[in-house]
């Protein structure tokens, strides 16, 4: 394993042990975690992954295999869904299909999750960000066109804690 694969998997820890029995009772969820696709093959408004989109969604689920992921939720667009569909498939659990437009509606399933819920998102260079300030992150995130590989620990709470990493 690479000393940055271990270093996010150290992290992945930590975020579970942090957002143990010393949460904030405000909180809907323990922890979520936000992606932005991985790597597409075109700029087709539907586009696959790429070989190295396909690589990176494989790093994802090695990177979260051992985070207690119960809920996965992603957009209508095959890239998302290929993204989380490695982990999916590792956890046995579905990718839950959201609307790209319907943030506010996805926000009211993160909230509707319960609180022992561990929740991945996989998004897009817009939607991630404008997610991040409705769980009330107060800084302005921007993900440029080529980025790919961040990884956003989210623990909602009055203040929400938030670890942003790359994969």
């Amino acid at each position: 394993m690479r000393r940055w694969q271990a270093m996010i998997r150290v992290m992945v820890c930590v975020a579970g042990v942090a957002a143990g029995p010393g949460a904030s009772i405000v909180q809907a969820q323990e922890v979520i975690y936000l992606v932005r696709h991985a790597e597409r093959l075109d700029d087709s408004k539907d586009s696959a992954l790429s070989a190295d989109g396909q690589a990176r969604a494989a790093r994802l689920a090695d990177t979260l295999r051992d985070a207690g992921i119960t809920a996965i939720f992603a957009t209508e667009y095959q890239r998302t869904a290929d993204t989380a569909r490695p982990l999916a498939a590792r956890l046995r659990i579905p990718v839950q299909q959201v609307a790209a437009g319907q943030t506010g509606a996805l926000l009211a399933k993160l909230k509707a999750a319960g609180p022992a819920a561990r929740i991945l998102v996989v998004g897009h260079s817009d939607t991630v960000p404008e997610l991040l300030q409705m769980l009330g992150h107060p800084e302005e995130i921007v993900i440029a066109k080529g980025e790919y590989d961040n990884l956003f620990l989210v623990w909602p709470a009055a203040k929400p804690v938030v670890v942003w990493l790359r994969y």
